[in-house]
This record gives C-alpha cells, sequence and structure tokens, in this order.
C-alpha cells in the first residue's frame, strides 16, 4: 500500500509517501481501507516536535474515513462505511495517511451515507470536537450566545453549524478582514475581525457579555476571550491555532474574570455517539447542515497541504484523498 512516513520531526520534507505492507489486525482491531483522511492541527503538532508520546518513524493522521477491509473477529462487516479517531492513532501506531490503516475497534464508528469522500473525509474529528465542546464543554443551550475565537478555521466552522442549528446567536472572529464574509455566508450573526481587543467589540454589542465562548486559538488570547465572557458564564479551551496551550505562573484569582468558568474539552472516538454522527451525515445530505469549505489533496502532495495548514492559507477543512 502507500502511505505517507514522517521520519522525525522537522520540515514538510519528512513527509515521505512510501510503499509498505499491508497491515494485519490482531483480535480487538480492524483493518480499514482509507478512502479519505482529515489534516489537524495535532498532525501539525507531531510534524513540529511538539507532541508528547510519539515514536518515529511514524504515519500520521489521528483520523480516518472509509470502509471496513477486514475484521478477524467478525464483528464489522466489509464494505461497511467507519470513521475511525484518536486513540493514538499518528502517534503511538500508524494512522489515517495511508490507504489502509489499523484501529482498534473501539475507535471505529459506523455510518452509512452516499456523500462524497472528500466530504466525508472532512467529518469525524471536526464534528467529534465541535460536539463535546459544546455539549460536554460548554452545555450550550438554545437562545444563548457563543463566540468562537478562530472561527475560519473546520472546527470553527462546524461550532458555528451546530450552534446555529441549536437555536444560539454566534459571534465569531477571523484576523482577516478579507474572511469575514466567508462567516457571514456560513451564518455566523456577527462576524469580527480580531484585533486583539475582542472582548471590547463584543461588548459593544451585548454589555454583560456572551453566554459561553469557545477558544480555539490558545492561550494568547484566552485573557481576552474570558474578559468578553459574561458573569456565570462559560469559556471552553479546545484548540490551540498558536502552537501555545500552557499559562505560564498561572495565578486563578489575578487570571479569571469574578465569576467567569473556565472549562477544556479533548475528546475520543467514544464521545461521539454513531447516531449523532449518522444524523449530522443525513443533515449535510439535505443541505440542512455544512460543516463549511473543504480542500481536498491526493496522498502525493501531502507536503502542500501541511505547508498550507502550518501557514493558514486556506479557510475550512483540509484533506487527504487517498486514490
Amino acid at each position: 500500500m502507500r502511505a505517507v512516513v514522517l521520519s522525525g520531526p522537522g520540515p514538510v520534507t519528512n513527509l515521505e509517501v512510501r510503499r509498505l505492507p499491508l497491515p494485519v489486525p490482531e483480535p480487538g482491531w480492524v483493518r480499514i481501507r482509507v478512502e479519505a483522511a482529515g489534516l489537524n492541527r495535532s498532525e501539525l503538532h507531531t510534524r513540529l516536535g511538539l507532541a508528547e508520546g510519539v515514536s518515529f518513524p511514524r504515519v500520521p493522521g489521528i483520523e480516518a474515513t472509509g470502509t471496513v477491509d477486514l475484521d478477524p473477529d467478525g464483528v464489522l462487516t466489509p464494505g461497511q462505511q467507519v470513521v475511525a479517531m484518536m486513540g493514538g492513532m499518528g502517534r503511538t501506531f500508524d494512522g489515517g495517511y495511508a490507504e489502509y490503516t489499523v484501529v482498534p475497534r473501539t475507535q471505529v464508528v459506523p455510518f452509512r451515507s452516499e456523500l462524497a469522500w472528500q466530504t466525508l473525509g472532512a467529518v469525524p474529528e471536526t464534528l467529534q470536537t465541535a460536539y463535546g465542546s459544546l455539549t460536554t464543554g460548554l452545555d450550550l443551550r438554545p437562545g444563548q450566545t457563543l463566540l468562537i475565537r478562530g472561527g475560519t478555521k473546520a472546527l470553527g466552522f462546524a461550532a458555528t453549524a451546530l450552534a446555529k442549528d441549536l437555536g444560539a446567536t454566534v459571534l465569531a472572529t477571523t484576523r482577516s478582514a478579507d474572511r469575514l464574509a466567508a462567516l457571514e455566508d456560513h451564518g455566523v450573526d456577527h462576524p469580527l475581525v480580531d484585533d486583539g481587543d475582542v472582548a471590547a467589540q463584543v461588548r459593544a454589542l451585548l454589555p454583560d457579555g456572551v453566554d459561553a465562548a469557545l477558544e480555539l486559538v490558545g492561550t494568547p488570547t484566552l485573557p481576552d476571550t474570558l474578559r468578553a465572557t459574561r458573569v456565570h458564564g462559560t469559556v471552553c479551551f479546545t484548540g490551540m491555532l498558536s502552537n501555545e496551550w500552557t499559562v505560564p505562573d498561572f495565578y486563578p484569582i489575578g487570571y479569571l474574570p469574578t465569576g467567569v468558568r473556565l472549562t477544556a474539552y479533548g475528546g475520543d472516538a467514544t464521545d461521539l455517539p454513531a447516531d449523532v454522527l449518522q444524523r449530522f451525515l443525513d443533515r449535510m445530505a439535505t443541505g440542512a447542515l455544512s460543516l463549511g469549505p473543504v480542500h481536498a489533496y491526493p496522498l502525493d502532495r501531502v507536503r502542500d497541504a501541511h505547508n498550507d495548514l502550518e501557514e493558514g492559507r486556506r479557510v475550512g477543512k483540509l484533506v487527504l484523498l487517498m486514490r
């Protein structure tokens, strides 16, 4: 099979398309014929040497979308459409940047859809994280206001779609004024240019602040996001687009505005129920929901895809197609 192999931390030239033996699943594991694999910041962190617990050489990819090729236990039927994600994929064992991947069955979520593989490949990890952030992380309710810090990334688009479907009012940020239209087209009620003082812009619209905020940029913008949130409101720290995720010398009383709650979200395949995935895909098929723009690359152009991911050149989700 063809697969992308990361020889070690470093530049995109460390990503090479190679021929590898077809992996053989042990009992409890499943071999998936991969059709598409979404790109994530996690893989960028792995390539840059920022991720912990990674051994090299490694096939990256924390998610994969395709069909069951072999289940030695006979639990899943060959040809069944599935997604797989997380749980060590692309870090402690080979991941989704390959024509075939072998994963624990516990990380596999089945579905049925006639959507194109390019579209399906953009869904699993993005949907899991957006859904978990809004439910477990924020407990978002209909009628509430939500600020998304980093709205033009794939996760921002997904969170907007889910929040709007729930009945929330969405404010979302971008650093580029020329991307405000993309936010508005996706249904954002109040697109904002991130000038470093988003809290002031939010409170000009909502003097008490937003009910909930989703932090996707990282710790550099977190204090401003907290200031944009009302007393008894909640901020969920989920993303790290800035590649910064720690707060040096954290002093809670000095850091957190009085009465504002700070949570975090980091989920796994088991946090995306199969019925939630199926319902989302069905609504995508009717046009009722969208994850936003999807940009597809053939496997041979993985270096281009990683360059675009690292430089933030694209609005929306990047996906590798295996065939």
